[in-house]
């Protein structure tokens, strides 16, 4: 049977080996392999070859996060497994990375506070410190020019103000992708990068290092979200304990849910409804899709209480309040990130929002306190707003 395990285990590293190095090979390339036209078949073992410049860096940083919680478990001799990698490639797919992460399995039980949060902290802490290293490394050795002009040649006439230039012709990005900031992608552009040959963000997947550093940031942030089973809830718990954990824990998670939904319904819609320049076809269309985003609220939020109404209280008020924030001036163009709804879903409906119950609950020490800070503060740095975004010059 371990046997078994361990074959499985080496099949699932290889084959995601393969298909991260394949997606990253088309994000640097822009050559999607399924729709390859017949002259560039030729180049394919090349550009899979160069795909391993970013499988082998993001790959190192996954690795690290998962054998940070591995070797922390076997520290306090719990058992658990190798980590279980995922792979997922889907050609052409603007954000396909290749995987979908890895996990490890913790076969006996955490019976204290300290071992859940050294066990949940070594892992994000662990990536966070290759990651930062990847990028530095990366925005520290930027390509010249012509790297992009040979994925790009329609730069070349630009010359290096073609960011300046494809941003006022807004209608040649109709569609591509572009990633958001967050505060430690600014400090390595600001401070660090040269600004000659830094490359906008709706170019950044060609640049293997800084898009598999940008995608541990991302990664970074989710793992370190406070809440729940999730390393940041494990080290929130750790921090301040069950009683306070289940108080906030709930809170920060509606918070997240409502921000995700920022934006989705407007007042100026329901204006709208009956009018030629609606976006529903009808009435019955837009309260049909209206029900399903509250039933979604609802089911996100259905393990928040043990009162059956208490979800539907919530995500009726949620979408109220975000009504009338359309309505108001201030806030109007607000918008939130509905690609955040997968991830709340998983942890409202299956994950959980509040934290296990220990067997000893004693506090942290102190070094402890201050390193499980650092870790929220590394949180705050790499959780960015709006992550990926497509261009859309319509709105």
């Amino acid at each position: 049977m371990k046997n078994k395990t361990l074959a499985i285990q080496l099949v699932l590293f290889v084959v995601t080996v393969i298909t991260t190095t394949l997606a990253g090979a088309e994000a640097m390339t822009g050559r999607f392999f399924f729709f390859l036209p017949e002259k560039d078949i030729l180049k394919f073992p090349r550009d899979f070859w160069q795909g391993f410049e970013f499988s082998i860096p993001f790959l190192a940083i996954l690795t690290c996060h998962e054998f940070g919680h591995f070797f922390m478990a076997r520290y306090y001799k719990i058992r658990t497994t190798l980590p279980y990698y995922i792979p997922m490639w889907l050609s052409a797919l603007a954000m396909s990375i290749g995987t979908l992460g890895a996990v490890i399995r913790i076969l006996d039980r955490t019976r204290t506070r300290k071992q859940y949060f050294d066990i949940g902290i070594a892992g994000p802490l662990a990536g966070f410190v290759v990651g930062f290293g990847v990028l530095w490394y990366g925005f520290t050795h930027l390509p010249a020019l012509e790297y992009i002009y040979k994925i790009h040649p329609e730069y070349i006439k630009y010359g290096a103000n073609y960011a300046h230039e494809m941003s006022k012709n807004a209608n040649l990005l109709n569609g591509q992708m572009t990633l958001g900031d967050n505060l430690l992608m600014l400090f390595f552009k600001n401070y660090v990068a040269d600004s000659a040959l830094l490359p906008p963000n709706f170019e950044l997947s060609h640049y293997p290092l800084l898009w598999a550093g940008y995608l541990s940031l991302f990664f970074t942030a989710l793992n370190l979200f406070p809440i729940g089973q999730l390393d940041g809830g494990h080290i929130l718990y750790g921090l301040i304990g069950k009683k306070k954990f289940n108080a906030i824990a709930p809170i920060i998670f509606v918070g997240f849910l409502f921000y995700a939904g920022i934006g989705m319904y407007t007042i100026d819609e329901i204006k709208s409804i009956g009018f030629e320049g609606s976006a529903y076809s009808s009435d019955l269309d837009f309260f049909l899709w209206l029900g399903i985003y509250i039933f979604f609220l609802k089911t996100c939020l259905s393990r928040i209480s043990p009162n059956p109404l208490t979800p539907w209280v919530i995500s009726l008020s949620m979408v109220v309040v975000q009504l009338v924030m359309s309505a108001t001036p201030v806030v109007k163009d607000f918008q939130g990130f509905s690609g955040f709804f997968p991830f709340a879903f998983l942890l409202g409906r299956f994950l959980g929002i509040y934290h296990p119950d220990v067997e000893e609950d004693s506090p942290l020490d102190t070094k402890r306190k201050v390193l499980g800070w650092i870790s929220l503060g590394i949180f705050i740095l790499c959780f960015t707003p709006h992550p990926f975004m497509l261009i859309d010059i319509s709105k």
